[in-house]
């Protein structure tokens, strides 16, 4: 990996915690409810520099995250990693498989479910042992991860667009 690489990801890293920070300050009417905003860079990042740098992305967010708030290898650092490697791999392969199939709104909502499953699996494996009170929660999570996931996904084709205006206005002087 070159040098210019590692300084690319640790911005989109940067980045991606930044969006993490801000997302903890803002009111949660559920207190587990995220909006998910650091994905954006995971999504951005994945279009533009590949599944690799993706997962670097991720993985750095998450782990200085919980480093931060106090939560590393706690049940809250687990739920996250494990949400954030299942949707990152996802995407990923989706976009390997089906590269024209998909546009940043569709990643965004396969990122989304599979985040969202793998935390209910998670959850129903570290928590709450009881499969019905997980299928009671299930519709609400995948409504709001279809929500949250599309309003991402818009913002993420929004900003690769004026990125790649941006290089191309770069390139041409």
């Amino acid at each position: 990996m070159q040098l210019q690489d590692r300084y690319r990801i640790a911005l989109l890293a940067a980045y991606a915690l930044a969006l993490h920070v801000f997302e903890s300050l803002l009111p949660k009417p559920i207190p587990w409810l995220r909006l998910g905003l650091a994905n954006i860079i995971t999504l951005i990042t994945l279009l533009l520099y590949g599944m690799r740098a993706a997962f670097m992305v991720t993985l750095i967010r998450v782990i200085l995250a919980s480093l931060f708030t106090g939560t590393f290898l706690g049940p809250t650092f687990i739920m996250s990693l494990g949400g954030g490697i299942t949707s990152t791999f996802a995407m990923g392969v989706v976009l390997v498989l089906m590269p024209k199939l998909f546009g940043p709104v569709g990643l965004s909502l396969v990122g989304a479910f599979f985040h969202n499953t793998a935390q209910l699996f998670l959850a129903y494996i570290l928590f709450i042992q009881r499969i019905e009170a997980i299928l009671l929660i299930t519709p609400f999570i995948i409504l709001t991860g279809t929500l949250t996931g599309s309003v991402n996904g818009i913002v993420s084709a929004i900003l690769i667009k004026n990125l790649k205006k941006k290089d191309e206005k770069i390139q041409n002087t």
